[in-house]
């Protein structure tokens, strides 16, 4: 395993281990209440919320930087950062 991969808290986290740890942690209507989209306040389910996700880029974003802060504060806005585009960045 390289240095890179062991450092980053997201090597090896799949979609769905994201979703099942934030729902678990903050429950359906916590998880919509911070990302409002409608797999998440209508009829909520782990398989629906990926389908969703998988299509839709920006939200499976939004999924990944608050299962960031979420569970690793400490590194979610230096690896939120290095996310950014070249161009983004200041």
């Amino acid at each position: 395993m390289s240095d890179t991969a062991s450092e980053d808290p997201m090597h090896g986290v799949t979609l769905q281990m994201m979703v099942e740890g934030l729902q678990e942690r903050l429950g359906w209507e916590g998880l919509a209440l911070k990302i409002p989209v409608k797999c998440f306040e209508s009829e909520p389910s782990v398989s629906s919320s990926l389908k969703f996700l998988r299509k839709t880029p920006w939200a499976r974003e939004k999924v990944e930087l608050l299962y960031l802060y979420t569970f690793h504060p400490k590194r979610a806005g230096e690896l939120a950062k290095r996310r950014r585009s070249p161009g983004q960045q200041k």
